[in-house]
């Protein structure tokens, strides 16, 4: 995995999630999906925040990297785990993923080659995306995962073609 396919699959999911919802009526937003107890509309908004979990695990990523003590602080988010349901309009939801993946693929343009080699231990317990141990470059790949991973769980007709 590289930075440029990195952000290429960034921009893939974030044009992937504007046509969805742009094709989707309010009855296929409340269609529960595939494999989960939630609704369509509540599986995009988590599929938004896999997203935000990368914005907010690389500081801690390339602070723990250096410092080398990240197995407690994962022992301690796994024995913390809680689920979260949240729910939002599909307005919010697309500004929501429009502003964190154009924040994320601007600073996965700007990072180092060391940085992005900066790794810690990971809570695995949380998703099963998540392994022992990750790189500041896994973590940007975490988002596009997590995101495919809950698009095929998704029960949305599929988006008519652009002219």
């Amino acid at each position: 995995m590289n930075p440029h396919r990195i952000d290429v699959e960034m921009r893939r999911a974030l044009a992937e999630f504007h046509q969805l919802l742009t094709s989707a009526s309010p009855e296929d937003l409340r269609r529960l999906t595939s494999g989960t107890r939630w609704t369509n509309r509540q599986l995009l908004f988590h599929m938004v925040l896999g997203y935000g979990v990368v914005r907010t695990l690389l500081p801690l990523v390339r602070a723990l990297g250096r410092l080398g003590h990240s197995r407690g602080f994962a022992a301690t988010l796994n024995a913390g785990r809680r689920p979260f349901h949240w729910i939002n309009t599909p307005r919010v939801m697309t500004a929501l993923l429009d502003r964190t993946i154009n924040s994320l693929r601007r600073r996965l343009a700007a990072e180092t080659e060391r940085n992005l080699t900066l790794s810690m231990h990971m809570p695995t317990g949380w998703d099963p995306y998540f392994a022992p141990t990750m790189s500041v470059l896994d973590v940007y790949h975490f988002g596009t995962q997590h995101f495919d991973h809950h698009r095929r769980q998704l029960t949305l007709p599929e988006p008519q073609a652009q002219p």
